[in-house]
């Protein structure tokens, strides 16, 4: 792969929506551009999912006496995945600049099946 086809790769890492933008409107024939964003945008969604479920589970516990601590203890497990979330992007950005089509760990298999193909 020549560095021309890595750099759209790259970029949907480097700038999460405007880059999935990029890749998905004018590098849709590039195949390696468009898995690495169908892996960012996996990691994104994974990201944004786990914070609104942390949300949604603080906002019921606090309905409950004495149960908003366990909400507190919580987000250390959101902490948790938001690090391990950054350990994958930083792979991901790796395997973007050295031409490597490996899914991301923990979530890759699933982001590969997201509905996003290269013409």
């Amino acid at each position: 792969m020549s560095s021309s086809s890595r750099a759209p790769a790259v970029i949907a890492y480097l700038i999460p929506i405007v880059g999935w933008v990029y890749v998905l409107v004018f590098q849709r024939k590039n195949a390696f551009a468009v898995y690495h964003a169908r892996q960012a945008i996996g990691l994104g969604l994974i990201l944004i999912a786990t914070f609104i479920g942390w949300v949604v589970v603080a906002w019921v516990l606090a309905w409950i006496p004495y149960m908003s601590v366990f909400s507190v203890a919580l987000f250390g497990l959101v902490i948790g995945i938001y690090f391990f979330g950054f350990i994958a992007w930083i792979i991901g950005l790796i395997n973007a600049l050295t031409n490597r089509s490996t899914p991301l760990p923990g979530f890759g298999k699933w982001a590969n099946r997201l509905p996003i193909q290269a013409e």
